[in-house]
């Protein structure tokens, strides 16, 4: 069964640059936090079918009701802001990095 993921931007739209995403759900709580050297070709994996996904993506998709992103310079500095934004939002699920361990 597909299910239509409405905020599931054109793939045209979403840039190839390094960068940091979000998927957030409808009460505004950062459910996801991820980093890409190539967003697009990062976010186009979630947007597939979705019983070819594993079952917590699925849950997770099935709960955003948007994803954002941020573009940045460098995958390093992807790499830095997506651990910033884990320790800020808590993301629920985000599971790394919950036992203090250096990233």
């Amino acid at each position: 069964m597909a299910q239509d993921l409405s905020f599931r931007p054109k793939t045209g739209e979403i840039p190839t640059a390094p960068g940091v995403y979000q998927f957030i759900d409808a009460a505004g709580r950062v459910l996801y936090v991820g980093k890409a050297k190539n967003l697009r070709a990062r976010l186009t994996n979630y947007f597939g079918p979705l019983n070819k996904l594993h079952e917590r993506t699925q849950r997770m998709l099935l709960a955003a009701s948007d994803v954002k992103w941020t573009i940045v310079a460098s995958e390093y500095e992807a790499l830095q802001l997506e651990f910033t934004w884990i320790k800020e939002f808590d993301p629920p699920y985000n599971v790394r990095f919950r036992d203090d361990k250096s990233y």
